[in-house]
């Protein structure tokens, strides 16, 4: 359907664009995307993926994020610049920046 499109299109440029950024590498890629059958699984791996990784990463996925679909970017309450934060901590990499 028209929907589950729109969505694998999404995911595969994200992970495209982290493997043009060497936060992930093909194999990685192509792991996320085919062991996965859920949409809901390649979300869920991508994110675990990426936070493995650390801060920098994280922030790398949330700026692409924010270019590829801004409106969940939006109701993520993301930041793609740790300043935004205003002092809240979370606790773990990648909810650094999410309010």
């Amino acid at each position: 359907d028209k929907l589950k499109s729109s969505y694998m299109q999404r995911i595969s440029v994200l992970l495209e664009d982290l493997v043009s950024d060497g936060v992930l590498n093909e194999l990685e890629k192509e792991s996320i995307l085919e062991g996965n059958p859920v949409r809901a699984d390649k979300a869920r791996c991508s994110i675990d993926s990426v936070r493995k990784k650390g801060d920098q990463a994280c922030r790398i996925m949330i700026r692409h994020l924010q270019s590829i679909d801004l409106s969940l970017f939006s109701q993520l309450r993301l930041y793609s610049d740790p300043s935004a934060q205003q002092g809240k901590k979370m606790k773990t990499k990648c909810h650094i920046y999410i309010e």
